[in-house]
């Protein structure tokens, strides 16, 4: 049964907190947080991921970067990642996390690219491909809840 779901990226800024919101608003009944492996601590959502979640009427402005820790990351029954590395690295880090840290495009074989720093299209890219993990993986998460 998947009752929480951890969306892990690198800075916690970008990525997992936009992949967090269409979560949330597909999964309202699921608790889906975020965190990153290098977490800018504190820090809000990057400008260009705030305002494309606000295109979908969706508010992350009160997002604030957090570190992935051995109490965040055993408490998920699910993790999403944005790349193979960020796998292994939750794995070593949290050998408990076995067998529950996947992709978000795991099942497309996709991974979604850091836009951090890079300029809108980049953000564009990464919301696109964050999207179509989201939508191949609710309908899974929603079979096992």
């Amino acid at each position: 049964m998947i009752k929480t779901v951890l969306v892990v990226c690198i800075g916690n800024i970008c990525r997992s907190p936009m992949a967090e919101a269409l979560l949330k608003q597909a999964l309202p009944e699921a608790n889906v947080v975020s965190a990153g492996l290098g977490a800018l601590v504190g820090q809000p959502a990057d400008a260009h991921a705030v305002d494309l979640m606000k295109d979908l009427d969706l508010d992350i402005t009160g997002h604030r970067a957090r570190q992935l820790n051995r109490a965040i990351a055993t408490q998920a029954d699910l993790i999403l990642v944005m790349d193979n590395s960020q796998r292994q690295e939750i794995q070593r880090l949290h050998p408990a996390t076995t067998g529950r840290v996947f992709r978000l495009g795991e099942l497309a074989k996709f991974d979604v690219p850091d836009p951090y720093r890079e300029g809108r299209p980049a953000f564009d890219n990464a919301l696109e491909l964050i999207q179509r993990g989201v939508e191949a993986w609710v309908p899974r998460i929603q079979a096992l809840r």
